[in-house]
């Protein structure tokens, strides 16, 4: 397959399989939720997709477990590693594309008032988290992966800015 086909999605699976050393699409699916879903969501039916898409290019073995199950585990082939490798040295710009449906219904006109109050309450219950996370595990993190908590506690921050300069525009 050629790497200029893989999407981010497909990097995504590679990533965290890597992460792992091996892994089943099931692994792939609760490692994202549990890791990356914050900034990156991924629907579990792309999941399995991916990991078949990547085995059929060969960027990722696969071996079946016997009994039980018959569980597929997966590794990076050496072409994987590589198409991963140079994803990652890839400095390449790709805009944000942010999809927030709150901003959404402010475009179609829903009421400020209706929708500000809301927000503000989960944008601040989500930075407490992510400033929660990061003074018990943010010296255990990479260094990449403390960066990306570190987005997600500004992001939340401008959020809680953002709808909080909403909710004044009303008074």
């Amino acid at each position: 397959m050629d790497v200029a086909r893989l999407t981010t999605p497909s990097f995504l699976v590679l990533g965290i399989i890597d992460k792992l050393g091996e892994a089943s699409p099931y692994d792939v699916k609760v490692e994202a939720a549990r890791t990356v879903a914050p900034f990156w969501s991924m629907p579990h039916a792309q999941v399995y997709a991916q990991c078949d898409r990547l085995v059929e290019a060969g960027l990722l073995s696969e071996v079946r477990q016997s009994g039980g199950r018959n569980r597929r585990l997966m590794r990076l082939t050496e072409a994987g590693r590589k198409a991963l490798a140079d994803w990652l040295a890839d400095p390449a710009f790709v805009p944000v594309e942010a999809r927030e449906r709150g901003i959404l219904k402010l475009w179609f006109g829903a009421r400020p008032e209706v929708l500000a109050p809301v927000q503000l309450t989960e944008h601040h219950r989500t930075l407490a988290g992510y400033e929660e996370l990061a003074e018990d595990v943010g010296e255990l993190l990479t260094r990449g992966q403390r960066e990306a908590l570190e987005f997600g506690i500004r992001y939340e921050r401008m959020m809680v800015d953002f709808w909080q300069w909403v909710e004044r525009r009303g008074e």
